[in-house]
């Protein structure tokens, strides 16, 4: 679950408030154990989201960036190559017998 999670910290343009709230919510489901919190624990689940979404963009917006930010479309472009260089994603190689 938490390998969904991403660094939201010194891209341009910085992270949206859905970005934060979805890393907090991945965060939350982590810790939980559970991806949909029954009822009687729904209440605690989104207040939890909601403080950590919370903290997570005062945070964001207190770090100091010692590098220019990173352009958000070039680092994706970057995971797809490194995702499609492990064989993950790209075309499945033909195993020799």
């Amino acid at each position: 679950m938490c390998r969904n999670i991403h660094t939201l910290h010194n891209f341009e343009p910085a992270a949206s408030s859905d970005e934060v709230h979805a890393a907090a919510l991945q965060y939350v489901r982590k810790i939980a154990g559970t991806t949909k919190p029954s009822k009687a624990n729904a209440e605690a689940f989104d207040h939890a989201v909601a403080e950590i979404a919370h903290i997570t963009q005062h945070l964001l917006e207190d770090l100091v960036a010692t590098t220019p930010p990173k352009n958000r479309e070039e680092e994706a472009a970057k995971a797809r190559a490194r995702a499609e260089r492990s064989g993950r994603y790209g075309t499945p190689v033909a195993v020799a017998s």
